[in-house]
């Protein structure tokens, strides 16, 4: 056996250095003590704002919950949802995939919180998402995909700053709905940085996620009348006079036809404004979520929706004392809001397919991964899936797990299908 040793002030120097590689005096101060009506946890989680844009004080807000058993070896998991400009901390973290949820006063576990298996990074993006903010006004006008990717590449890099410990770790950048914009995009530019910034990107999960806005709008139809929501006369309508992707089309440039408002009212009459269309089948008390719709179903815009139960995260988001916990503010705004009221998005990037860089990630080595609730109406299985196969038949791969069923179990979780190959590799 041999043994090596060194003197003790050499230990007592590499211990130091160990420990500032693993902390930063920067993520402490964004260390959240208790949440108002917090369980107890065995995890630490942290918020605050990352810096985009100095010069106009641009700043994005995240949430941060640390895997709930051995954080040091998980990796780290991104969030973002969609909208555009809808809360990733409303939606992401405090409804869907986080580890706490709102229950009147309090806080109570979420059982399913993804932070039993990964490190959750949550970040409300755009600038004027939630409490994301910039003190110049001029920052909310026009924003876009592009503007929108490069601030989310500039606040990952400066939150590793933050986190140092997280700057080698497995990194999959995950999100829903216009989210399909939003990661891929990212993904993109991190693939194009790599060298610089020495991302580990593993792989991007989306899910119902808006990949090519025809496809994925126009099989609104077919999942509505399918699912019984639409008479079969107003599916041939549906079908043969006004789509959906042309409808939107018109009206974001103003000018919407006569015969296209004929044919979405019926729709509307039909589906009915009280049915939650991200899932068809739940009861009628409308969830936060609904107000994504609002953006992806303009003619949904003036609708008086009668909510039958009161916005638990709203009310919960907007007491000053959870706030005050979160190291968060509200600057231009009165209130915090699950969508963002004064951001100028431009809706027109929705018509830009995004599965063209899905493609060029496959091509690169990333891992994929398509997800859809068959009960969202939103954007539908059907479009994600002709989508997926589409690609896997333009990049040659070959199917490596037939299209079957999977259970968590005794309970049917889904359906199943997986692609692999080695396509020509894409150069960024």
């Amino acid at each position: 056996m041999i043994s090596l040793s060194l003197p003790w002030k050499a230990i007592a120097m590499a211990l130091v250095l160990l420990h500032i590689a693993q902390a930063s005096p920067l993520s402490g101060l964004d260390r959240i003590v208790r949440l108002p009506g917090q369980p107890q946890v065995g995890f630490q989680h942290y918020s605050g704002y990352v810096t985009v844009d100095e010069k106009k004080q641009r700043a994005l807000f995240y949430y941060f919950a640390e895997a709930e058993i051995q954080p040091a070896s998980k990796p780290l998991v991104l969030w973002l949802n969609g909208g555009p400009g809808c809360s990733s901390l409303g939606v992401g973290a405090f409804s869907e995939n986080g580890p706490f949820r709102p229950s009147g006063e309090v806080l109570v576990r979420n059982e399913y919180s993804w932070n039993t298996e990964a490190n959750m990074l949550y970040l409300e993006t755009p600038i004027g998402v939630g409490f994301s903010y910039s003190t110049d006004t001029s920052s909310y006008e026009s924003v876009n995909d592009h503007i929108t990717a490069r601030d989310n590449l500039m606040f990952l890099k400066k939150w590793l700053d933050k986190f140092p410990q997280y700057r080698n770790r497995s990194l999959f950048i995950t999100g829903e709905s216009y989210a399909g914009h939003y990661v891929p995009q990212l993904a993109e530019l991190l693939l194009q940085f790599s060298k610089e910034y020495h991302f580990n990107l593993k792989g991007i999960a989306l899910g119902n996620p808006v990949l090519e806005y025809a496809t994925d709008f126009n099989s609104r139809a077919e999942f509505f009348w399918s699912h019984g929501l639409i008479s079969d006369s107003t599916y041939k309508m549906f079908t043969s006079v006004c789509n959906y992707s042309r409808y939107v089309s018109e009206y974001y440039r103003g000018s919407v036809s006569p015969i296209c408002s004929k044919v979405m009212s019926q729709v509307s009459r039909e589906t009915s404004k009280f049915v939650d269309k991200y899932d068809v089948t739940l009861d009628v008390c409308i969830s936060s979520v609904f107000s994504q719709s609002k953006v992806l179903n303009p003619q949904q815009v003036t609708e008086s929706i009668d909510v039958c139960v009161e916005d638990e995260t709203v009310n919960y988001l907007n007491r000053l004392d959870v706030q005050e916990a979160l190291h968060a503010r509200l600057v231009g705004v009165r209130k915090w809001a699950v969508c963002s009221n004064v951001l100028d998005y431009e809706l027109l990037d929705l018509e830009i397919p995004t599965i063209t860089i899905v493609g060029k990630l496959v091509k690169a080595g990333i891992s994929v991964l398509v997800y859809s609730g068959d009960q969202d109406s939103v954007i539908p299985l059907t479009g994600s899936r002709t989508l997926v196969h589409g690609l896997a038949e333009e990049l040659k791969l070959n199917t490596t797990v037939p299209y079957r069923v999977w259970f968590e179990g005794q309970q049917v979780g889904g359906w199943t299908q997986v692609y692999a190959g080695r396509p020509l590799p894409e150069t960024f």
